[in-house]
């Protein structure tokens, strides 16, 4: 939020960085009504219609920056230490409000300016300042706001980690049940603080080490359940010990690896880091290549050539592979000859072009700089299919879990030298993922992917450890159901990191084959009652051939539901909307529902199927918000239609939650249960296939008639919002947070919208 509003002069900055969708959204409409009003004044000609619609104008503000600040220091009035500073942004505000209101009365405006009265027609100055004062306080005031937010989930992570110290230094079962219920409900708010902030960030680098860091936490809870019973149960048993240590240590830096992100305040303009990955480096020579049509100077050749042996340094990581065939690495090191030999020819014809003192790229230059970016572009094809390739393979090579199976077996038995044996052999395996995952960060094409890369390789890097000393305590103690049960825990944790390793290398090939290479992340960390405080595990089941058979019709369906979604998705202009966002990600999991149905995909058991279930209809819950946001931009009639159609999708959505967590028992209750579950589904995709053409339709309109001054009418039509009542200033009936809230009266000021 750099840019001035103000035309030619000046630039609007309050001093504080945006770094979240929500405040950035919430200021968009504002900037683009004020600019409006500004850029359009001189246009004006003083019809009656025009002053009174003028007039109107001023008048909306007013209240609409009224209501605002209400809110502003309600929230000032409950948080200590923000009290001063949003006091004073709140003021400030509300007297740009007032000016903006009396330099748009201009009901007589040849008296006004007859008595000496200034008037948006007579005081220009007076309006820009008036303008800039009002965005920059209401700035303030929304990230003032989102501080509270920050605030938080600070406190809610001091929480967590007070009760994990608790928990680690536990000596009976009795205690252990108590504070874990404990632990549990504070997962429970941390999670959903950070799931929202996670969302709600515009840095998609800090969305993916969010993702990445809450990815772990989900996984370490239930790790940490079982790693500390068998603790408990075993107190004398070494490795136990070690096992729990490793899963208390990740959830540590996990915890910590949030907090950086959420009170990271670097400012955009510090000095960005150097490419690492080979992907980064190609595409950073290539600019550089391609800038040289335009200047000859902007770069030197030392530096184009430095550039180049570095970047061949960093393919060492293929070559250097024992994993690499012979005939890969010849292709590589054949590739990147050809590279230095075009880059080569490419800077005698550039010095050649310097001497002739040319002011663009000679013809020989340009064939040059064309060699040279397809001989690049070569090699990065050549790499992805290598480390794609290999990837590939150790996939399929793991999906049969032996090594896993075979630990667990030897553990059940009692045989410490069988474990050692197949630990050196995870081990292997874990080497090799490693290296694989170091591959793909070079190849991966984006900076979250390249973030994802390292989260996989930090992952296998601890779980390998982890399900040895988890063996090891059940080779110890081979009648030990705790034990037994602590080693599944790490085994599933390793197959469900393949199978993310799985969805990674898609997004990987998406992103090169040019296809949309966004991250569809749906993380849901532990719900109530997902780890009940029994400590007694629900028995998972999956479907039989007959149920299959049986179910497969209505799966079918909902797959062709979720492709009319996606269809749907690809034809609006705006792909980072978060209404597109959100169908995306529910389209991803109805179709992992639909695989399910088929015996394939990442839900493997009924239980993962009804947790899925659970987390798509809070998805839908959240689409409900946005629809209801959405439907105060739009006239009457679209906002009835919108409405309407959002209170049957939220009825949808709260029916699934209901089936999804309903407790059943016995084979053909979970069946029906299943089927219920899928039926509901489908009745939430079509709805929102339904509203998503007529949502689409009606954001183009808003977006082709914002700039456009309304009929006299509509003004009024805009002044529709409630006062603020006391359930909203003491914060109740809303998330608490303070910005959404916000986020509604603001909706106030976008009083230059046109129908």
């Amino acid at each position: 939020m750099a840019s001035s509003p103000c035309g030619g002069g000046g630039n609007f900055d309050c001093g504080l960085e945006i770094q979240t969708r929500s405040v950035e959204q919430t200021l968009i409409p504002l900037v683009s009504q004020i600019t409006t009003l500004i850029n359009h004044k001189d246009k004006l000609k003083k019809t009656e219609k025009t002053l009174r619609a003028i007039q109107r104008v001023g008048q909306a503000v007013s209240v609409a920056v009224g209501r605002f600040v209400a809110v502003g220091e309600a929230i000032a009035a409950e948080n200590e230490d923000l009290k001063d500073e949003m006091g004073l942004a709140c003021f400030e505000a509300r007297r740009a409000g007032t000016a903006i209101a009396q330099l748009t009365d201009v009901s007589g405006v040849e008296q006004c300016e007859g008595d000496g009265r200034s008037t948006v027609f007579s005081d220009r100055t007076g309006m820009v300042k008036a303008a800039r004062m009002l965005l920059s306080s209401v700035t303030k005031v929304l990230v003032l706001a989102d501080c509270i937010v920050i605030k938080q989930i600070i406190s809610s992570r001091k929480k967590v980690m007070i009760t994990l110290e608790q928990l680690e230094k536990v000596s009976t079962f009795q205690e252990f049940v108590q504070i874990f219920s404990q632990f549990g409900n504070e997962m429970v708010d941390f999670a959903h603080l950070t799931g929202d902030r996670q969302n709600d960030l515009k840095d998609e680098k800090k969305r993916a080490r969010m993702a990445a860091a809450r990815a772990v936490l989900e996984k370490c809870t239930m790790m940490l359940l079982t790693a500390s019973k068998t603790c408990l149960r075993h107190p004398d048993c070494e490795s136990a010990r070690i096992n729990k240590e490793a899963v208390f240590q990740r959830m540590r830096l996990a915890l910590e690896q949030v907090i950086k992100i959420v009170t990271d305040t670097r400012s955009s303009g510090e000095t960005k880091a150097l490419p690492v990955s080979i992907y980064a480096g190609i595409k950073d020579f290539k600019v550089k290549m391609e800038a040289l049509r335009d200047s000859l100077y902007c770069v030197s050749c030392e530096a184009v050539a430095a550039q180049l042996e570095a970047l061949m340094e960093k393919t060492e990581d293929f070559t250097d592979s024992a994993y690499t065939s012979h005939e890969q690495r010849e292709t590589i090191i054949q590739l990147f000859q050809i590279i230095r030999h075009e880059t080569q020819q490419l800077i005698n014809t550039w010095r050649q072009a310097q001497t002739l003192k040319a002011k663009e790229a000679t013809e020989a230059m340009e064939l040059s700089i064309l060699k040279t970016c397809q001989s690049v572009s070569d090699l990065r094809r050549e790499l992805h299919k290598v480390a794609v390739g290999r990837a590939t393979e150790l996939l399929k090579l793991h999906s049969d879990h032996l090594v896993l199976q075979a630990l667990k077996a030897s553990g059940g038995d009692g045989n410490l030298e069988a474990v050692a044996d197949y630990a050196g052999t995870l081990t292997e395996h874990k080497e090799q993922l490693l290296e694989n995952c170091r591959l793909l960060c070079h190849i991966s094409g984006t900076e979250p992917l390249e973030i994802t890369c390292i989260h996989a390789e930090e992952t296998f890097c601890v779980i390998g450890p982890q399900i040895i000393s988890a063996a090891q305590t059940l080779a110890l103690h081979p009648t030990s159901k705790i034990a037994k049960e602590n080693l599944d825990v790490f085994c599933e944790a390793w197959e469900s990191q393949l199978c993310d390793m799985a969805i990674l290398l898609k997004e990987i090939s998406d992103v090169f084959e040019g296809r949309r290479g966004d991250k569809k992340t749906y993380l849901s960390l532990p719900r109530p009652g997902k780890h009940s405080v029994n400590l007694k595990a629900v028995k998972a089941a999956k479907l039989d051939a007959e149920e299959q058979t049986t179910i497969a019709k209505i799966g079918l369906e909902l797959c062709l539901l979720a492709s009319d979604v996606d269809s749907e998705v690809e034809r609006w202009d705006e792909q980072d909307h978060e209404m597109v966002r959100l169908c995306q990600i529910m389209s991803s999991m109805a179709y992992s529902m639909y695989l399910f149905t088929r015996g394939e995909g990442l839900l493997k058991t009924t239980l993962d199927l009804f947790h899925q279930a659970e987390v798509l209809s809070d998805q839908g819950l959240h689409l409900c918000s946005i629809l209801h946001t959405f439907s105060t931009q739009v006239l009457d009639d679209d906002r009835m239609l919108i409405i309407s159609e959002s209170e049957k999708l939220a009825a949808s959505c709260q029916q699934l939650q209901v089936c999804a967590k309903s407790p059943v028992q016995g084979k053909s209750a979970i069946f029906q249960k299943v089927d219920s579950s899928i039926q509901k589904t489908k009745g939430i995709l079509t709805v929102v296939v339904y509203l998503l053409p007529i949502c689409n339709k009606l954001n183009r309109k808003c977006k082709s008639e914002r700039s456009c001054l309304s009929s006299p009418q509509h003004w009024k039509e805009k002044q529709l919002s409630t006062p603020v009542s006391k359930e909203t200033l003491n914060g109740k009936g809303s998330n608490g947070f303070g910005v959404k809230s916000l986020e509604q009266h603001m909706a106030n000021l976008t009083f230059l919208e046109s129908k």
